[in-house]
């Protein structure tokens, strides 16, 4: 069974349900109408008695570039105002990621080309994510001036790794390093990207059901005794004060990103301190 929603495509498949971010010629990018199509998905998915596995990919060239830059709030707010849709935009962000986390059934996250921002955060809210050979990770929101909406890459990689993948905003981290660094579990050729992440489903799919939840649910429990989820409500605070907070160089970084786009944006702030012409960003991996 196939339904389209307005910005993603959700199908089941015997036990599994395939969920496809479907904004290719934004490069999946997660804009509010996403947040809620993939909130809708999963409720449908856990509904579902058949299914036994969610799988989670992307459209067209990527898996997905992250959260939609589009600033929240409408036309006419004023300042109060935008700050209270930004709030509340944010936690709906978080309550989505988390959605793959806390879900019972187990979640696999299949990415390609760029899992980026938010995607990655997703990706590694999912149980287990398996990435194409040619798929570039990172969490570049300190370039923008913003934070980390889902704060799970210490959980993941551990605090050392986190801190220098989130400090530097690197974006060029290969699919072999995630893999090392505990990121994703399995690194394929893209062309069997679909295929592996069926395979491994299927391998959780036949598995006595009440016992795959349980057992889920035990690991989880894990990070909730060192109080994981505190954290993740802190550091989600936290972000919401960066993203309120307005100093001048965010003030005409914004102003230029707006105008002329990101690579302007972030061509000026490498000005301004003397970084032209010097290597900046290198790939780890």
């Amino acid at each position: 069974m196939t339904m389209n929603f307005e910005s993603i495509i959700y199908e089941t498949d015997g036990p599994l349900a395939w969920i496809t971010l479907n904004r290719p010629e934004k490069l999946n990018a997660i804009n509010p109408v996403m947040v809620e199509d993939l909130k809708a998905a999963m409720d449908r998915a856990q509904l579902n008695d058949e299914v036994r596995v969610i799988i989670l990919k992307g459209a067209g060239r990527a898996f997905s570039s992250g959260f939609d830059l589009e600033p929240a709030g409408e036309e006419g707010m004023s300042k109060e105002q935008e700050t209270e849709a930004l709030k509340a935009e944010l936690q709906n962000d978080f309550d989505m990621i988390m959605r793959f986390w806390d879900s019972p059934k187990p979640t696999i996250a299949a990415v390609h080309t760029y899992c980026l921002g938010g995607a990655l955060e997703l990706a590694m809210a999912c149980d287990i994510t398996i990435a194409g050979r040619d798929c570039r990770f990172g969490e570049p929101e300190v370039t923008f001036g913003s934070g980390v909406v889902a704060m799970l890459m210490p959980y993941v990689c551990g605090p050392k790794r986190a801190k220098e993948l989130l400090l530097t905003g690197n974006d060029r981290i290969t699919s072999e390093m995630a893999e090392a660094w505990g990121i994703v579990n399995r690194v394929v050729n893209p062309q069997k990207l679909e295929k592996r992440a069926r395979q491994m489903a299927m391998d959780i799919a036949r598995n006595d059901q009440h016992a795959v939840r349980v057992t889920k649910q035990a690991i989880n429990n894990s990070y909730e005794i060192g109080r994981m989820r505190d954290a993740l409500k802190h550091a989600l605070e936290l972000d919401i004060a960066i993203e309120i907070t307005e100093t001048d160089e965010s003030r005409e970084f914004n102003e230029i990103l707006k105008k002329e786009g990101a690579k302007a944006a972030i061509d000026w702030r490498e000005r301004k301190l003397g970084y032209v012409g010097q290597v900046k960003r290198h790939e780890i991996g």
